[in-house]
């Protein structure tokens, strides 16, 4: 299984999707992919506009995307495709999208099965166990929760260690400790802006100019630097 996992689309001051534009073309190699762009996050933005937006800077870096909508069938498209890209937006309204199309089941025995996934945001969220560590307003209702479990923790993708000054509101990571006071089993990683998680080859690994932030029950949260080994977040009954 191949993953690139990237906490958001878009650092202040950038282009969009500048800075993990590097990491992507080596993600998907020196030969040209024509991946399957999902745009279903999108909800104040149109589908055809989301693709050529993604599709300009894939094409600066070598490679190519097409966007699901493109396709009478999403299944077989999902089958079909290279390397299945999913950008960030709602992730409430990503995964009802998904569950809608019948997407889960797909795209999970796809990429279990070695296709490259790219995601950033909602796209990181939905490869977690559930979208239950989002920070997106609920839009909409999804028939469930339950996302591609494609690994068995949780991401808080943007994730900010305080709040806005004269905000009297619980911090980013209060509501994390309420998550795992109710989830007891499930390690959250706090990627902050400007990281991502790259996994191959059954190692996890931190890319990025800050640390993550690891929580777990019981415990004290724990800083990760980048490039540190944290395949340990992978086993499935978590220590």
């Amino acid at each position: 299984m191949r993953l690139l996992l990237i906490s958001n689309s878009t650092n202040a001051g950038e282009a969009y999707l500048e800075y993990p534009r590097k990491n992507i073309r080596k993600f998907l190699g020196s030969k040209k992919v024509k991946a399957l762009f999902i745009p279903y996050a999108a909800v104040t933005f149109s589908y055809d506009a989301y693709e050529e937006k993604v599709r300009s800077r894939f094409r600066e870096v070598g490679h190519d995307v097409v966007s699901i909508h493109r396709f009478s069938d999403p299944v077989q498209a999902v089958m079909d495709a290279p390397a299945i890209v999913v950008g960030g937006g709602n992730t409430w309204m990503l995964l009802k999208c998904l569950r809608e199309n019948g997407l889960i089941a797909a795209v999970r025995k796809k990429v279990l099965g070695g296709t490259p996934y790219i995601g950033w945001s909602a796209g990181s969220n939905v490869v977690c166990p559930t979208i239950m560590t989002t920070n997106d307003m609920p839009v909409t209702a999804p028939s469930s929760f339950r996302a591609f479990g494609l690994i068995p923790f949780q991401i808080n993708p943007h994730y900010l260690d305080a709040n806005p000054a004269g905000h009297a509101g619980e911090t980013r990571e209060q509501r994390i400790q309420e998550f795992i006071e109710v989830n007891r089993d499930i390690f959250v990683a706090g990627l902050r802006e400007g990281t991502m998680f790259l996994l191959e080859d059954g190692k996890l690994s931190l890319i990025g100019p800050r640390n993550c932030r690891i929580f777990r029950y019981g415990r004290e949260p724990v800083e990760v630097i980048p490039g540190a080994d944290l395949s340990f977040l992978l086993a499935r009954k978590q220590k």
